[in-house]
């Protein structure tokens, strides 16, 4: 593929609702412009864009993909995107690279939740915005339905653009309102025909030219006047509203059969804004002749290549001779190979120039988000936006011993996958993964077993919970043992009493006089409590909101030791404990709750469901969705994301933080402590 400049690129992100035919479109684009030799398919597994095992197994795209193709001398990189909720990282990945964004959507389908965050994502991006409406040639299909569904959300910014002329429930014609051409196809090939006649095109005509004339006062004026707009005037006003987000082109085609995916081609080329134009940021210029300014929006462990880094160059281009030069570790790296990827293929490249997206491999210190720049003139560009994860699990090993190899592996799949999460809990002694859903982890084992053949099931995590004492309870601790020569001796008195402070556990001597125990004792003591401490004596959890006071004892002058008083003092402390009431805490998170204004009557009824106290509501910053705060006991969030995105079709999420830690119920309690005596017994 010859260099292009970057007036003459475009990257177009493809996104929307899964199932919708984002990757059926993107194979159907890539075969249109001779960029492949046949059109895939996604149920034969066979297309260039879903190229991984995994989406050829489960007929579906869980990754972002990267695929080059030229038409009428603009090059137009395509990334194709995942429609499923639970890899909406990548969909972070394809919008931070793109400067429109092609929403995807199916003929005779509303305004999905898909198109809605696809929506979503490109104005918090401050991008462009498209619509594809494919699928049109398909039985019991409404392409017009779904026009007034996207309408009745956007208004005047919606502009048809390809529209299908039908007769009866078949499509007849494409007719392309920009250029005044109408089309008919026959496997994929067009033929031009006369401009219908048809009340509904007729229809269509009139909300086209009045998206066109908002562009625009010269072009309101003359729309007002009834004057037709030359196809200079119709560019201009398309390209500037696609550019400003004042219009939202609209193309109605046919992916499967490749339908009218040629009109689509020559729009994105011509109305899509240019990477020279809309791919600088801030203070940075699109200039293959600036200083270099390259953002990693994806990663990629390949088997055979190795480590894979996709860059968007803003500025300058990336060759194999410039320094790789890191703005996170302010370090240089070797330049690994440039090329170029199609799907799965790939291709040498002698440079990545401004505007364009390539691969540089075995960059073994950049992960993605960081910044590759010039070393005289260091910039940090916007990380890629990631949503967070929401569903954690505990992962266990079928064979003992593979937790390093499960670690390892993890590990490689983060740089890969920033939304995924994995840590060891340290408390509980569990290995912990956390995702965006049930699917992304079950696709998470299963490269985990494919690519460092480990096999793991996931269990819900144990919930770290503390114990804590209720009375004050005052006891002596007494260790005295003669053993032939130099005996063992330590008495203290200690009132363990609760404590409301921040720390967990206060130690205090003052109160002891006279020498009773003398000072230097005073650290032994206190450290065999601490020692108890850690490891409650009901179910075995730490134990926290105690205040210790050592106020009497005695010692021996020669038989006493640090290790006799520290001895003492946790008799002291077995013998107050269980006097003490001592009781289960139960962690409590502050949660924060989003969902459309029609879920909230539900979602409150399944956080009350919970043991939750709702803190307070409101509308969100979102329009149309409301904001829920409320405290919750965390070991009852275990399926709440589930819960969440089936109640609101996906449109809700949630943030959860650790507040503090409240009395458990005593049903709570007994539950907790029958776990940790069975968990006790099995070890």
């Amino acid at each position: 593929m010859k260099a292009y400049n970057a007036a003459n690129i475009r990257n177009i992100a493809l996104a929307g609702h899964g199932g919708r035919g984002k990757t059926t479109l993107a194979e159907a684009m890539l075969y249109t412009a001779k960029a492949t030799e046949r059109l895939g398919r996604v149920a034969d597994g066979n297309t260039v864009l879903d190229f991984d095992p995994e989406e050829k197994r489960r007929k579906t795209s869980v990754s972002t993909a990267v695929a080059p193709l030229e038409w009428k001398d603009t090059k137009i990189n395509i990334i194709d995107t995942p429609g499923l909720f639970d890899f909406a990282g990548g969909v972070s990945e394809g919008v931070r690279a793109a400067e429109c964004v092609l929403i995807v959507t199916a003929a005779g389908s509303g305004y999905d939740v898909g198109a809605e965050k696809a929506f979503k994502a490109a104005n918090q991006r401050k991008i462009s915005k498209m619509f594809a409406v494919t699928r049109c040639d398909a039985e019991n299909t409404d392409f017009y339905k779904t026009f007034e569904a996207l309408k009745a959300e956007h208004e005047t910014e919606l502009c048809p653009v390809v529209v299908p002329y039908m007769v009866g429930d078949a499509v007849k014609a494409y007719v392309n309102l920009a250029t005044g051409k109408a089309y008919e196809y026959n496997n994929g090939k067009a033929t031009e025909v006369a401009f219908p006649e048809d009340d509904r095109v007729s229809e269509m005509k009139d909300i086209f030219n009045e998206a066109v004339a908002n562009a625009d006062e010269e072009l309101m004026e003359k729309f007002f006047e009834g004057e037709e707009f030359t196809h200079e005037e119709v560019a201009r006003g398309i390209s500037e509203g696609v550019a400003d987000g004042t219009v939202y082109p609209v193309f109605a085609c046919s992916g499967y059969n490749t339908d009218a995916v040629d009109l689509l081609l020559d729009s994105i080329a011509v109305f899509a804004p240019s990477a020279a134009d809309h791919a600088g940021e801030g203070d940075i210029k699109c200039d293959e002749n600036g200083d270099l300014a390259a953002i990693c929006f994806k990663t990629v462990a390949d088997p055979f290549v190795g480590k894979m880094s996709f860059f968007k160059v803003i500025s300058g281009k990336i060759t194999s001779d410039a320094p790789a030069f890191c703005a996170r570790t302010g370090e240089s790296e070797r330049m690994g190979k440039i090329i170029t990827v199609r799907g799965g293929k790939q291709e040498d490249s002698p440079c990545i120039p401004a505007g364009d997206i390539g691969v540089v491999t075995k960059l073994a210190g950049i992960v993605t988000g960081d910044t590759l720049c010039s070393p005289k003139k260091v910039v940090e560009l916007e990380k890629v936006d990631f949503p967070a994860p929401c569903l954690s699990m505990a992962v266990k090993v079928r064979k003992k011993g593979e937790e390093e190899k499960v670690a390892a592996g993890l590990n490689r799949l983060m740089e890969e996958d920033p939304t995924i999460k994995f840590e060891t809990n340290k408390e509980t002694r569990e290995q912990v993964i956390s995702g965006l859903g049930e699917q992304h982890l079950d696709v998470v084992l299963s490269k985990l077993k494919s690519k460092f053949g480990v096999e793991v099931d996931l269990t819900v995590p144990k919930v770290a919970y503390r114990e804590t004492i209720r009375k004050t309870v005052q006891k002596q601790g007494r260790h005295k043992k003669q053993s032939g020569g130099h005996g063992q001796f330590g008495d203290v008195w200690i009132r363990f009493e609760p404590y409301d402070g921040e720390e967990d556990f206060v130690f205090t001597s003052d109160e002891v006089v006279g020498g009773a125990v003398p000072k230097n004792y005073f650290p032994a003591v206190e450290k065999g409590l601490r020692d108890c401490i850690a490891k409650g004596m009901i179910a075995g959890y730490p134990m926290v909101g105690i205040k210790a006071a050592l106020y009497f004892g005695s010692y021996h002058p020669v038989d006493s030791s640090e290790m006799a008083f520290k001895t003492a003092a946790q008799l002291a402390f077995k013998a107050a404990i269980p006097e003490a009431q001592p009781t289960i805490l139960e962690p409590i998170g502050t949660l924060k709750a989003y969902m459309p204004d029609d879920n909230l009557g539900d979602i409150m009824g399944d956080i009350t469901k919970r043991r939750g106290r709702v803190l307070g509501m409101g509308p969100a910053d979102e329009p149309k969705m409301q904001e829920l705060i409320a405290e919750v006991p965390m070991a009852e969030m275990g399926d709440f994301s589930t819960i969440l995105r089936s109640v609101t079709a996906g449109r809700g999420h949630f943030s959860m933080e650790f507040a503090r830690y409240e009395d458990a119920p005593a049903n709570v309690a007994q539950k907790v402590i029958e776990d940790a005596k069975a968990n006790a017994e099995e070890e």
